[in-house]
């Protein structure tokens, strides 16, 4: 509907500036003479459309226009209210506590009632069952260093188990499924790097200060294999039918294959690190590892390993 076409519109000029008509012609699927039209029926409707002709030219909003609580529906709303409460129960911080008590100011009273009975549809909570306060002290350590531009030093330990005294100049935080991570400007390597907050030993906010350098963007941050200093290998385990809750919790469902006596067939690319090792280990006798053949060795060697401990035990 040309309705909904024109608020969507809207509302991605107040987020991005300035858009081509060709842009706005491929995202909502017509001409660029339907989008001059749309251009100027938000003109007529009060909206202050500017238009830029040129190589960088587009359509834009005019700076102070904004939108009015209207556009938002109920819905948008309560979702806004539960993203807000899950970020502030992992950062203790007043900032997201006078966010959530604005965006509530927005709801009428019958939307308050009607919300209180239809209860919370979906409920954000990025702070784990059984965490203790210091890993949101240390996110709020590292908020405060951000936001003054204070270098911080730590002791971190790598996936590998090496130990290494970093001083970094602290540029974000990233909230990864419930992990958390520090993207920082690393001295000793002197390019940014992403370090897992769990690893961070020892942390200090020093009293020196630094210049922000550009850091590499966020949006869409993934994974890189280079993060990694091993490479991935075909892998093959297989797992009791008893621990099936946990190879669900542990692995992508298309790397699974139930076997015909119901036990599962874990198959793909890992890296042979230590966190592999220690996951394997902890599902005990309940797992055997098929391919490859090294990596087999090596279980029964640091099984073996553990039995020399237990040897000595008074009987």
């Amino acid at each position: 509907m040309k309705i909904d076409r024109l608020l969507a519109m809207t509302v991605l000029l107040l987020n991005r500036g300035r858009v081509s008509a060709k842009e706005l012609a491929d995202r909502f699927e017509v001409s660029t003479k339907t989008i001059y039209r749309d251009m100027e029926t938000l003109n007529q409707s009060g909206i202050p459309i500017v238009a830029h002709q040129g190589i960088s030219g587009g359509f834009e909003i005019m700076e102070p226009y904004t939108m009015a609580r209207q556009f938002l529906t109920l819905s948008e709303i309560e979702a806004i209210v539960a993203a807000v409460k899950g970020i502030h129960t992992a950062v203790d911080d007043r900032v997201f506590g006078t966010l959530l008590d604005k965006v509530k100011a927005l709801l009428s009273r019958v939307d308050r009632l009607q919300m209180e009975q239809q209860g919370a549809g979906i409920v954000f909570d990025f702070n784990p069952w059984g965490q203790g306060p210091a890993a949101r002290d240390k996110v709020n350590s590292l908020r405060q260093a951000i936001e003054h531009t204070s270098k911080v030093s730590f002791k971190y330990l790598n996936m590998n188990g090496t130990e290494s005294e970093r001083v970094v100049e602290p540029a974000a935080l990233i909230l990864k499924g419930y992990l958390w991570y520090l993207q920082a400007y690393c001295t000793l390597r002197s390019e940014f790097r992403v370090f897992r907050l769990s690893r961070i030993q020892e942390l200090r906010v020093l009293e020196q200060s630094f210049v922000r350098k550009q850091a590499p963007s966020l949006e869409g941050y993934a994974w890189e294999s280079n993060w990694s200093n091993a490479n991935l290998q075909e892998m093959t385990f297989l797992f009791d039918s008893k621990v099936r809750h946990r190879v669900g919790d542990t692995f992508d469902p298309q790397q699974v294959t139930v076997q015909e006596d119901g036990s599962l067939q874990v198959k793909g690319p890992f890296t042979e690190d230590e966190w592999l090792y220690g996951m394997l280990l902890s599902y005990g006798e309940h797992v055997k590892v098929e391919e490859p053949i090294h990596v087999a060795e090596e279980m029964v060697n640091r099984a073996q390993k553990i039995m020399e401990r237990y040897k000595k035990l008074d009987r």
